[in-house]
């Protein structure tokens, strides 16, 4: 048989019934996620107590029940752990450390594996692997966590930690699940010689690199490029891929569509988010 996997709304969706301006909107958005049902609330109090027994009345409990789960505040914890390193590079052995440092738990790496495993069953959150460029080779560990909606991350932190900078990420990857690609974050080597002449390796990392059959997409989120320092720093990683396929900085930030003398692109997200076909007509 085929799975059909039913995303959250996308941000395009959301703004077709949405009253309001596209920034207000996507303020909301990445705050409130996608789901549907939360779109038809009109205040924020209702939207909150929705997402958060949403995520402690139906998919922990029946992640517990359906796995048959003892150790509860350990697979709570991890999804609060999960949930503040968006956008950052971990994996079960550094979790593992958080565990036995922070909250001094004793849960093993392999009950650490076989939760995550739980997570991705229930659609709460997706694993990208770590992808090198020029070695055209996967990369084992570490590697990036993204939940499947803004909504249920928020709410799984009482809406504490809203930094738009990994949401913004976040949301990016989504929304590139939900037009058939897959991602992986990016890792460029480069070689540099240092003030003593000697040879330095450095891995630069890609956020998304985005493949769908023949096509590639290489993306970077930047959210805001104030200087021509961050601009350099933002696309380092791109200027050290060799190939021709398109690549791409977004920003949060209104700015017209451009493209510099090295051919990297640079796009505002709401251009990105509304229009489905933005990546093959930048």
């Amino acid at each position: 048989g085929d799975d059909v996997h039913v995303y959250p709304l996308t941000f395009q969706e959301v703004m077709q019934n949405y009253d309001g301006d596209i920034y207000h909107g996507w303020a909301d958005y990445i705050t409130y996620g996608g789901l549907p049902l939360v779109w038809s609330m009109r205040t924020d109090q209702q939207k909150i107590k929705y997402l958060t027994d949403l995520f402690e009345k139906t998919y922990i409990s029946d992640i517990v029940e359906h796995n048959k789960i003892e150790k509860t505040e350990e697979l709570e914890s991890l999804l609060n752990v999960l949930a503040s390193a968006v956008g950052s590079l971990t994996n079960p052995a550094k979790i593992e450390a958080t565990f036995k440092s922070a909250l001094k738990s004793t849960i093993s790496r392999n009950t650490i594996v076989s939760y995550i495993g739980y997570l991705k069953d229930a659609f709460i959150i997706n694993e990208a692997n770590r992808y090198d460029v020029r070695g055209r080779k996967y990369i084992g560990s570490p590697l990036k966590y993204y939940y499947e909606d803004l909504g249920l991350r928020n709410a799984r932190l009482g809406f504490r930690q809203v930094e738009e900078t990994h949401l913004m990420e976040n949301a990016i990857y989504n929304e590139l699940l939900t037009r058939g690609y897959a991602v992986d974050v990016g890792v460029v080597e480069t070689r540099k010689r240092n003030s003593e002449g000697k040879q330095e390796k450095k891995k630069l990392e890609i956020d998304f690199v985005a493949n769908m059959g023949s096509r590639r997409y290489y993306i970077q989120s930047a959210f805001r490029i104030l200087d021509h320092e961050k601009e350099v720093q933002e696309k380092a990683s791109l200027n050290n891929v060799d190939d021709s396929f398109k690549k791409i900085v977004l920003v949060r930030d209104v700015v017209k569509t451009s493209r510099d003398e090295k051919g990297i692109v640079t796009m505002s997200v709401y251009d990105f988010m509304m229009d489905k076909n933005s990546l093959t007509n930048c």
